[in-house]
């Protein structure tokens, strides 16, 4: 039982733990480059995260996990509450709240006017209209941006894609692809603005090198302050919807 026990600890990266009488979901990390065991919170899935060395054995992870358990409760409560896509919820759009209110018989399937998403149709396919809304939004918004940026410096987005990714917010291709969260119409329109010109300054250097750096500047405005807020508040948008 004992060894079976450990060969599950070794392949399972995902598991529960009972913290205090709560079940608590925990991700295990195995990150090569990693010197020490670090602990983050999950606040898209409620629970946490123990990144480790390769060769730390998992049962560590577990030991860490049940010794920071007061940490762990106690950031978890902190977490925003979860809003669903219903009728009545107020939900952020570029740095603003927004209403979601139903229409029954509106003309269009979803639009924004004076602060509020109209949705209109049956309850039953709310969720998903205001999904896609979102979606068409990003759409749009991130289209204009990265080929605005890209034009100044002579560079050629050659497709943008939206994703709802758990760790990252945009990724960039060599051959001019971008892909990005839809998420991304929750934060504040310099936060996007900032997270478009970090993906296409790649199109100049694919790194995080000095020559990135100074693409980025040359594309927005204060990419420190956006950093900052994503840190801090980034995590947010995924309790929504």
């Amino acid at each position: 039982m004992a060894r079976s026990r450990a060969r599950n600890l070794q392949r399972e990266g995902r598991l529960t733990l009972d913290l205090e009488g709560h079940a608590i979901p925990l991700v295990v990390r195995r990150n090569p480059r990693a010197r020490r065991l670090t602990l983050t919170i999950d606040s898209e899935n409620d629970g946490a995260i123990v990144t480790i060395p390769a060769r730390v054995p998992l049962e560590e992870a577990l030991d860490m996990a049940r010794s920071r358990a007061r940490w762990i409760l106690s950031r978890l409560e902190a977490l925003p509450p979860r809003v669903p896509f219903v009728d009545g919820a107020c939900v952020p759009y570029l740095g603003t709240t927004a209403l979601i209110r139903q229409d029954p018989i509106g003309r269009r399937p979803v639009y924004f006017d004076d602060g509020n998403i109209y949705v209109s149709g049956r309850p039953e396919h709310l969720a998903r209209r205001v999904r896609d809304w979102y979606k068409a939004e990003a759409r749009r918004h991130i289209s204009g941006l990265a080929a605005e940026k890209s034009t100044l410096i002579e560079r050629t987005v050659t497709r943008i894609t939206l994703r709802d990714p758990r760790s990252r917010w945009g990724s960039c291709t060599t051959d001019g692809r971008l892909s990005f969260s839809w998420r991304l119409m929750m934060m504040p329109e310099w936060v996007l603005d900032y997270i478009v010109a970090h993906e296409v300054a790649h199109l100049v250097a694919m790194n995080h090198g000095p020559r990135f750096w100074r693409t980025v500047e040359k594309l927005t405005a204060d990419h420190r302050r956006a950093n900052a807020w994503l840190k801090s508040q980034g995590n947010d948008v995924h309790r929504y919807g």
